[in-house]
């Protein structure tokens, strides 16, 4: 009899910590997606603001059509990646599709900016500088989102990766978030050397 309210004790406290131990992962797991999701806000606030700043930029360079078409089709390219990862943070590939999206887009108003320099009537049009303005304003915003965002998935991924979590994970399916890597390549990340 005792035989039996032992082993009823241990299924019980089995059962309870497996509930406790799946609620955990689910927080997480909704923690990780909670933050891609003011990724996704800020994102969004971004590509509003772009064809603002090129609708700007066109009055000044009619003939630098090409570079104002790219970021368009740039920004329109990073819209599409971004709602396909927004269906599933948890998906890898769609989330590498938006970070390279993303990565063209970078590059496409980094030349946009390049040109503007040339503009000096541009540069000093209040509307662009407004505009510029809210862009940086986002940007340091998405960066912050971001670095939340990889926080949250290293929470989550060391969840479901350490004992006993990954029993539980492996048994329900929870599949290990994608951090969020710098797009930029091993050149652009070398130390600029200055020399006089």
């Amino acid at each position: 009899m005792t035989a039996v309210l032992v082993l009823l004790a241990i299924i019980v406290v089995v059962v309870i910590w497996a509930i406790s131990a799946y609620n955990g992962l689910v927080a997480l797991r909704n923690q990780f997606k909670n933050a891609f999701s003011q990724i996704d806000v800020q994102l969004k606030r971004r590509y509003d603001l772009i064809p603002n700043l090129v609708e700007t930029a066109k009055a000044y360079m009619a003939h630098e059509r090409e570079t104002l078409e790219a970021v368009i089709a740039a920004r329109n390219q990073a819209v599409s990646a971004n709602r396909q990862a927004a269906g599933d943070p948890a998906d890898a590939a769609a989330f590498k599709q938006m970070v390279a999206a993303d990565g063209v887009l970078n590059a496409s108003l980094g030349r946009l900016f390049a040109l503007s320099e040339s503009y000096p009537d541009l540069k000093a049009n209040e509307n662009m500088m407004q505009l510029n303005e809210e862009l940086s304003s986002t940007e340091n915003r998405i960066a912050f989102a971001r670095q939340g965002y990889n926080d949250n998935v290293m929470s989550y991924n060391i969840a479901i990766e350490q004992f006993p979590g990954s029993v539980i994970a492996n048994m329900f399916g929870f599949k290990a978030g994608t951090l969020l890597e710098s797009t930029e390549s091993p050149e652009e990340r070398k130390a600029i050397k200055v020399a006089f």
